[in-house]
């Protein structure tokens, strides 16, 4: 597991560490299944309090990304196709309502907008 933590990030340290361990697993770097650093072994790798390394594998075992089995540690999820594809949709609506909102801040109207999205398709 690879992990950068950046101390200059407006983000938490939990929350970088949440959104880089969803990544991993969502591209195929960590397989289902896989064993994950000990919570300790983790706060100890990334020079990072216990409860900072804790409240992130809190927050991957309540989305589904990672099962804690107790005595044996955290792994991998087995990926739920549909959950991941709604997380997918969902983060492609968040941008697109971020480019909406600041295609109308410059008066760009909806058809100059899907123009846009057609060229940016043919690329």
């Amino acid at each position: 597991m690879n992990i950068i933590l950046s101390n200059s990030a407006n983000e938490p340290i939990y929350l970088q560490i949440v959104k880089q361990v969803k990544e991993q697993i969502i591209k195929g770097e960590l397989s289902e299944g896989e064993a994950l650093p000990s919570i300790r072994n983790l706060a100890k790798e990334l020079k990072i309090s216990v409860i900072t390394a804790k409240r992130a594998y809190d927050e991957l075992e309540k989305e589904g990304f990672i099962i804690t089995i107790g005595g044996k540690g955290s792994f991998v999820a087995p990926i739920n196709k549909e959950m991941l594809r709604e997380n997918r949709i969902k983060r492609i609506e968040e941008k697109l309502s971020e480019a909406l909102a600041e295609a109308k801040l410059i008066g760009l109207t909806l058809e100059e907008l899907q123009e846009m999205m057609k060229l940016l398709d043919e690329e």
